[in-house]
């Protein structure tokens, strides 16, 4: 979604100056009032975002619920370019954020329910489907690495944006789903799980109580302790354990109190202290030295795990 600047807007949004405002000193000009042709115009402005972001919403999922699994990545390769145009401005963020009222603009919705469903078998149990007229099976191509990876990359923007996200993302079991592809995916999909993983349970109190009911702590540190894992995958999970003890579980009372207990029982002392440590600096800086700090910090707790 790349928004173009009206062209009945030009000249209308900031009115030109008077001659005489012209010579008054500095100090003393004061801001023009907002007449009724700007209200006019923000009015217009308004709706029209609305309508190209509910257009650029309604087209991504369209395809994103299609039966066939190159239609279902290409609708979701459209919502991710959207949630990031979308992220660039508090105002698209705030009228997205309404879109999700809407069950039929929900994208964790559309996202479960199709990309990242589990899929059995489907069979035709006789030829009355062919013979008698008798309406066909509707078959659903069944997701591939690559969907899965990219709906999980939009469940994560869609979470961060819209914090009641993670509330509707509970109701479709989203912890279970993703510890199942945690457990059984690739590489690609297990790096995408992980960063979902953080998103969903962020300010969701249900969602972290539902991944200490699953044992996900177990699941993480089974993946990091084994030297046949992917180096690259492992320090994600170094960079989850991270932001869940820093970020997400960095709370009064939090629902994961067990979580330092679980750590140094299942890494050790050394390792433990490490992530706990770490996870108490950086806050202060920006984005960028602040995601080059996680990845320096996981590698330490990486070496100090392979040194044991």
């Amino acid at each position: 979604m790349y928004l173009k600047k009206a062209l009945w807007a030009e000249g209308l949004s900031a009115p030109r100056p008077s001659p005489e405002s012209e010579s008054q000193p500095q100090q003393q000009q004061q801001p023009p009032p907002e007449t009724a042709v700007q209200e006019l115009v923000n009015s217009l402005n308004r709706k029209r975002l609305y309508r190209e972001v509910t257009l650029a919403l309604k087209t991504g999922l369209r395809d994103a619920r299609a039966e066939f699994s190159f239609l279902r990545l290409r609708g979701l390769r459209n919502l991710l370019k959207f949630l990031r145009s979308v992220a660039e401005s508090d105002s698209t963020v705030h009228l997205f954020c309404q879109t999700q009222s809407l069950p039929d603009l929900q994208v964790v919705r559309a996202v479960f329910e199709h990309s990242l469903k589990e899929r059995e078998q489907e069979e035709v149990e006789s030829i009355d489907h062919i013979c008698e007229g008798v309406e066909a099976l509707k078959i659903t191509s069944p997701s591939t690495d690559a969907e899965v990876a990219l709906a999980l990359r939009v469940l994560e923007g869609c979470c961060l944006l819209h914090r009641e996200s993670t509330a509707l993302a509970h109701q479709h079991n989203a912890i279970q789903v993703l510890m199942n592809i945690l457990s059984t995916r690739g590489v690609l999909e297990q790096g995408a799980c992980l960063d979902a993983l953080v998103s969903i349970m962020l300010d969701s109190s249900a969602n972290q109580m539902e991944f200490e009911a699953c044992n996900g702590i177990e699941e993480v540190a089974e993946l990091i302790r084994d030297k046949q894992v992917d180096e690259n995958l492992r320090l994600k999970c170094g960079e989850f354990l991270l932001l869940l003890i820093g970020h997400v579980n960095g709370r009064e009372r939090p629902p994961l109190a067990a979580i330092h207990e679980d750590i140094r029982r299942l890494l050790g002392e050394k390792s433990a202290s490490l992530i706990w440590a770490a996870s108490q600096f950086g806050s202060t800086l920006d984005p960028k030295e602040r995601l080059t700090a996680l990845h320096i910090q996981a590698r330490r707790v990486l070496e100090s795990l392979d040194l044991y």
